[in-house]
């Protein structure tokens, strides 16, 4: 079942994944078994959700007829296999690298990745930054947040789900990545002491003193 349509929807979706170019309201009817005018109640639900558009005309002998195409969004819903891909992909940089390899890579794609929001932050203050940080971070996937000290100054982030907690269990390298876009982001030493991948409630990173380059 997908996440977010019905059963009957998901069958439309299917049709229109399988048929790229477009069906009308009448052939996904025939496919369907049911009335047009069922179809294109689906249809007006799914297109609120933006899972279809409305897409060219078709011609025919009489007057043209209004074809529905399946969105990115709707293609989305599919299941996809990341986790299995990047499974492949971590083991192979183990195999061929090492574990401190793949923990130098891991740590590189959070580097990166924070280098990439550098314009975003560099005039904010340590505040801001943290702010910053927890905004990309949600946008990520992470359900993250900032405890702050007795002064009120941000004392430690953390998140208390990990969006590639099963890559992590297996690769515990993955969460080089955290540390080092938190560390880059905020331009400070961090101290990670809690891991769920290690049987902690949460992933939680201690902030420490500005980071010497």
């Amino acid at each position: 079942m997908l996440k977010g349509v019905g059963s009957r929807q998901q069958e439309l979706l299917t049709f229109l994944l399988h048929n790229k170019q477009g069906m009308s309201f009448d052939a996904l009817a025939q496919e369907l078994g049911i009335s047009r005018a069922a179809v294109q109640q689906h249809i007006a639900s799914l297109e609120r959700n933006k899972f279809v558009e409305a897409g060219s005309h078709h011609k025919t002998a009489g007057r043209p007829v209004r074809l529905y195409v399946i969105t990115e969004a709707g293609i989305n819903l599919f299941p996809k296999q990341y986790s299995w891909f990047s499974e492949l992909v971590l083991e192979d940089i183990r195999e061929t690298q090492g574990d401190e390899g793949l923990a130098s890579f891991m740590s590189r794609l959070g580097t990166r990745t924070a280098d990439s929001l550098k314009p975003q932050v560099e005039a904010l203050s340590d505040e801001g930054k943290a702010e910053f940080l927890i905004k990309t971070m949600r946008e990520m996937g992470y359900q993250a947040s900032i405890q702050h000290n007795a002064a009120g100054q941000s004392d430690s982030i953390s998140a208390c789900n990990c969006v590639y907690h099963n890559l992590a269990m297996k690769y515990e390298q993955v969460c080089e990545f955290d540390r080092s876009l938190i560390s880059t982001v905020l331009g400070k030493d961090i101290e990670q002491i809690s891991c769920m991948a290690k049987g902690g409630r949460t992933c939680e990173f201690k902030l420490l003193d500005k980071k010497v380059d």
